[in-house]
């Protein structure tokens, strides 16, 4: 029997090389349409690169740097800010002086004892009491209250450009003010003892009337 061409055509459709390059085709306008083609002999597809992914790390990274230069610009800020030492120094000095100042200082002593002296060489014998006195006694004390009133002075100006700066450490300041009053106060007193207001100077008796 002769065969038709639709037996031909059953035939030729049935032929294995025929059917496997129609698969082969078929996979590659699927794998086209739909994407990478899964890799049947490793059991696993392969994934696209994600995007949303790769673009925070990209974020995180910028933020990273963005944070470090503020790091270093906060460093930079501090070190060019001054560190207040000078300023708690000071306000401790202005405390020390005005308590010197109340109490006396080896220097004021010193000048006072030279002051006696010179005024013991400078009266005679026939200086009167008054003058021995202001000469010994009252030149030496003035000398003494003039010193103690330098220092509160300087205590007090110390204490007053320290209230007047910024401060960083808080217990500057109460120090500062501390210093500031002393002083006042040793102003207050080497006034008082300049001008003879606390204590008058002594005086000589008075001499005997003579007798008729």
């Amino acid at each position: 029997m002769n065969p038709t061409p639709e037996t031909e055509t059953a035939a030729q459709t049935t032929d294995p090389e025929t059917a496997e390059t129609a698969a082969s085709g078929a996979e590659a306008t699927a794998e086209t349409k739909t994407g990478p083609k899964a890799d049947l002999t490793k059991g696993s597809v392969a994934e696209p690169v994600d995007k949303d992914a790769t673009a925070a790390e990209g974020h995180d990274d910028d933020a990273e740097d963005d944070e470090d230069d503020d790091l270093d610009g906060d460093d930079a800020a501090a070190a060019s800010r001054p560190s207040g030492l000078g300023s708690a120094a000071a306000s401790i000095v202005a405390v020390c002086l005005g308590i010197v100042a109340l109490t006396g200082t080896w220097t004021s002593r010193v000048l006072a004892e030279r002051q006696g002296l010179v005024g013991q060489l400078k009266t005679g014998q026939s200086s009167t009491a008054e003058q021995q006195i202001s000469a010994i006694y009252a030149d030496g004390w003035h000398v003494t209250a003039a010193v103690n009133g330098a220092v509160a002075l300087v205590a007090l100006l110390v204490g007053a450009i320290v209230l007047a700066l910024p401060q960083r450490t808080g217990w500057v300041r109460p120090f500062a003010l501390a210093g500031a009053i002393l002083g006042f106060l040793g102003l207050l007193v080497s006034f008082g003892m300049y001008f003879d207001l606390f204590a008058a100077l002594p005086t000589a008796p008075a001499a005997p009337a003579p007798t008729p």
